[in-house]
């Protein structure tokens, strides 16, 4: 197993068997206990699994340190997903067969609301800094959102999409959520690619050479 592999399944075992010791896994897995502390140590320090003192036999005596249990912390948990799309895809599916393609239109857009509702399109400023408070508002929500250069203007990209899954199957989600980020925008945008569709980012490409008219004047 590679590193990463490994990582994974000691990461598994606390889940499957937590509060469990360094020896216990390393037995379960055949690997040396050494090894097993090493990746321990590391989960504990990313913040993945805690640390607890294993209870003493009731009117026995132990020598030495009292032995450590590893149990996930909630991040640890986080690791392995919740089954959050099945339910969403399950839930939609039903809002298509009673509503039809509206009501799932309907659901998109009243999402969006939610999705950036701290952004307000009223307030005067330019497009690069609306561009950066709807990064903010994705970035809340699990997009991991930044704004970056382009040759010919600037880029919302989402380097995560927590939906990717249901967003496959509902494309509706994808355009709902681009509709509003243009008219929040006000501006015109481009989208260039979706991790609903494979690709490893969403990118909203924003051209910004038009709004400078003075830069095609002739000298």
């Amino acid at each position: 197993m590679s590193e990463r592999d490994t990582r994974r399944e000691v990461l598994a075992q606390i889940l499957r068997n937590g509060p469990v010791s360094a020896t216990d896994i390393s037995e379960a897995l055949g690997l040396s206990a050494a090894g097993v502390r090493r990746h321990l140590d590391n989960i504990v320090s990313d913040g993945l699994a805690e640390t607890i003192e294993a209870p003493r036999s009731v009117g026995g005596r132990t020598r030495g340190r009292p032995a450590r249990l590893y149990r996930l912390t909630d991040a640890g948990r986080g690791r392995f997903g919740h089954d959050y799309d099945t339910l969403a895809l399950l839930a939609l599916r039903a809002l298509r067969e009673t509503g039809g393609d509206d009501a799932v239109a309907d659901f998109a857009d009243q999402r969006m609301q939610d999705l950036f509702g701290s952004v307000d399109d009223s307030v005067p400023e330019t497009v690069v800094d609306r561009a950066e408070r709807i990064a903010e508002a994705l970035t809340e929500r699990g997009y991991a959102a930044t704004v970056d250069e382009a040759a010919t203007g600037v880029q919302i990209c989402r380097h995560h999409c927590p939906i990717q899954d249901v967003a496959h199957e509902f494309p509706e989600l994808c355009a709902a959520e681009h509709r509003v980020v243009t008219e929040l925008l006000g501006h015109h945008t481009q989208p260039l690619a979706t991790i609903a569709d494979g690709n490893g980012i969403c990118t909203t490409h924003i051209p910004l050479t038009t709004i400078h008219p003075s830069s095609t004047k002739e000298s």
